[in-house]
């Protein structure tokens, strides 16, 4: 149950601690007030209530997850932990149970979650392969129509590099995710004719409208370079929507002459990174018997030095490429923090989990100016350790200016999906 019940009507927050630069200043943390009139953030009045020094975040922005994978972990674990482990699992779970009816009830089950832990924006990957790309984007298209106003939702598609092609299924999959109004996304990794079938991507892109995803490097192998090319063939066609890329793991094992030199033509290409650090660690690095060296998180601090957009997200939930997780965005930020040493740095690294992920997908930015909507998550710690040392269940979360309801889906409501021959 939340921390403090608070009362209807205009309210003024006092004694709130926020990050000093949703304010306009240069302090990592700042103590403030805050007024609440109906559904928006007001410039003063309503009844002064002492919040004790409480922590105060606008809602979270979630910007790469897999809600159509989520929740399979009961049918469908991963045999060894290992990412091709995963991949054979996820395929042959996709392949015999993902109907529209499975796809729609795991992602509204994620969603809920996520609303419940204070998110209200959320870019979510569709595995796109033919047929699914048939079955889960109208059901995608659905659940966007049924959660507007609580949790504004984009898709992207999701195919290997090795199926773009400028004709066929992948031409088919680019008009279904263009004619529901999506992200044209691929897994990138090396191929022999790599940047090629980048420029083959782009230009379907180009044609229809569309802004760019990618996940790309997801390996501990240095001869990974996928991030590298996608920078340079972006250059090159000067392609100027918006285009991000995800994972990037292999930067942490190369060369650091090569590495900050790519770094330098990501920024030069304005390309936007988001980090997946919980399921990085988790798979990245695992051999049986044999302790994991390498954290599989990418160069962040390396990259916002040089003004790159980077933020932190989810990534998967309770499937075979990450057997835990919530959608809970504070679980996020204290573990990337954590596993990439964001303490003792830049005082406003909660930017990568609010403003940063906005930016980078067109969602409204987060605020806490007079005007902006009064959707907050409010917690009862008073400082950065406090906050990341406890799970923080019972936060506060205010969505239009009133307290939702945080319980929880239950697990069993999956049960009759995990039944499996």
């Amino acid at each position: 149950m939340d921390f403090r019940t608070l009362p209807a009507g205009p309210l003024r927050l006092e004694n709130v601690t926020v990050p000093g630069w949703l304010m306009g200043r240069p302090e990592d943390l700042v103590r403030t007030a805050l007024s609440l009139d109906g559904d928006r953030i007001a410039a003063e009045g309503g009844t002064p209530i002492d919040m004790g020094g409480a922590m105060v975040f606008p809602a979270f922005v979630d910007m790469h997850t897999h809600l159509d994978k989520g929740h399979i972990w009961g049918r469908a674990p991963n045999p060894d932990g290992t990412f091709p482990g995963a991949l054979a699992t996820v395929g042959a779970d996709r392949a015999a149970n993902w109907s529209a009816d499975d796809v729609r009830t795991r992602m509204d089950f994620a969603l809920r979650c996520a609303y419940a832990h204070g998110t209200r924006a959320i870019r979510t990957h569709l595995d796109s392969l033919a047929p699914q790309d048939d079955i889960s984007w109208p059901v995608f298209a659905h659940l966007r129509d049924d959660w507007a106003g609580r949790i504004d939702l984009q898709a992207s598609c999701l195919v290997g590099i090795d199926a773009v092609t400028a004709d066929g299924p992948f031409a088919h999959t680019a008009d279904v995710v263009a004619r529901h109004g999506g992200i044209l996304g691929v897994v990138s990794y090396p191929v022999p004719d790599l940047r090629e079938r980048l420029r083959v991507f782009f230009r379907l892109a180009m044609e229809r409208g569309l802004s760019a995803d990618f996940h790309a490097d997801e390996t501990m192998d240095p001869g990974a370079e996928s991030l590298r090319a996608i920078a340079e063939v972006a250059l090159e066609m000067g392609f100027d929507a918006p285009v991000v890329v995800g994972h990037c793991c292999s930067l942490s094992t190369q060369d650091e002459a090569r590495a900050m030199e790519t770094l330098d033509i990501v920024s030069k290409a304005g390309l936007n990174i988001v980090s997946l650090p919980m399921c990085n660690l988790y798979l990245q690095d695992r051999h049986a018997g044999r302790t994991p060296r390498g954290r599989g998180i990418t160069l962040v601090h390396e990259m916002k030095a040089r003004g790159i957009n980077v933020s932190f997200a989810s990534d998967n939930t309770r499937d075979p490429f990450y057997a835990y997780g919530d959608m809970d965005m504070l679980e996020v930020m204290r573990e990337a923090t954590r596993i990439g040493q964001l303490d003792h740095s830049d005082a406003d690294w909660s930017r990568a989990c609010l403003s940063n992920p906005a930016a980078a997908c067109g969602f409204a930015a987060p605020s806490l100016a007079p005007g902006a909507p009064a959707d907050l998550v409010i917690f009862r710690a008073r400082g950065w350790s406090e906050l990341f040392s406890r799970p923080q269940s019972d936060r506060i979360v205010l969505r239009q200016g009133r307290a939702i309801d945080r319980t929880l889906p239950d697990y069993s409501e999956l049960d009759h999906l995990m039944r499996t021959a």
